[in-house]
């Protein structure tokens, strides 16, 4: 495996060549990253609400299947190249403490794959889940609404609380990803954090741009203000400092110099 000192200059290299993308190529890359996220959220509803004598009195036996198979969607965003908004929180970090990277280079970045995220992750939720009637079945039609309705209704600094929790085990993942030399030594690096956080109730905002819209598809007394408001605001604030500094600043500040 690799050092966190060689880890941390993968990913400052990493950072610079995304900040150096082309638009057109950061918005492709960007809704796949959004896509297969989404198709991640898709699987973890599936798998975790499809066992409802069984979860009804094990709630944590919902999380623990949900959080089994989420991960799929990071692994597929590292293996086949995207660009993953929560990701990049941290990756462009170590770029931009060593001045490789602009400021204003890092917030295009950001800019551009936030937008192409939510655009995969809204098409996945509309075309392959509701038009497609996969989501129209119960449970899952009732669970999806019940899911949507639950991320709203959360207190706006427990959502931030929980983007940070999220956003930190997220890179923390990708990390461990960039520590293996084999492709299962990723895939398990990756599995384990993502597992944690989708198991601990945390918010993913790209996630969150499918579970939610999904569920207002399916008739969840969901609007749009308090869709964005109430979760997808506070979790994407909390996902930027969960990442950017928990993992890319700190990290920064003890390889920099050393």
């Amino acid at each position: 495996m690799n050092t966190p000192e060689v880890i941390f200059s993968i990913a400052e290299k990493a950072g610079v060549s995304k900040a150096a993308l082309g638009t057109k190529k950061t918005l492709y890359q960007s809704f796949l990253a959004g896509a297969y996220v989404a198709i991640g959220g898709a699987f973890s509803l599936i798998v975790g609400y499809g066992f409802p004598e069984l979860t009804a009195g094990n709630p944590g036996v919902q999380r623990i299947l949900s959080g089994a198979v989420f991960p799929l969607g990071l692994i597929l965003v590292v293996f086949l190249g995207a660009e993953l908004f929560t990701g990049n929180c941290a990756i462009l970090i170590p770029g931009l403490m060593n001045r490789k990277i602009r400021p204003g280079a890092l917030m295009r970045n950001w800019g551009l794959v936030y937008l192409g995220n939510f655009v995969g992750a809204l098409l996945i939720a509309y075309f392959l889940m509701h038009m497609a009637g996969i989501s129209g079945a119960e449970p899952w039609h009732t669970d999806i609404q019940n899911v949507a309705v639950a991320k709203t209704t959360i207190p706006w600094w427990e959502v931030f609380l929980r983007g940070i929790g999220a956003n930190w085990l997220v890179c923390m993942a990708i990390w461990c990803g960039y520590a293996s030399t084999s492709a299962i030594g990723k895939i398990i690096g990756l599995w384990f954090p993502v597992c944690c956080f989708v198991a601990l109730g945390f918010e993913h905002s790209v996630a969150n741009m499918f579970f939610i819209p999904l569920g207002m598809m399916e008739g969840a007394p969901v609007g749009i203000i308090s869709f964005l408001w109430s979760n997808l605001i506070p979790s994407t604030l909390g996902n930027i400092v969960g990442g950017g500094f928990f993992v890319g600043v700190l990290y920064g500040k003890i390889h920099i110099g050393s």
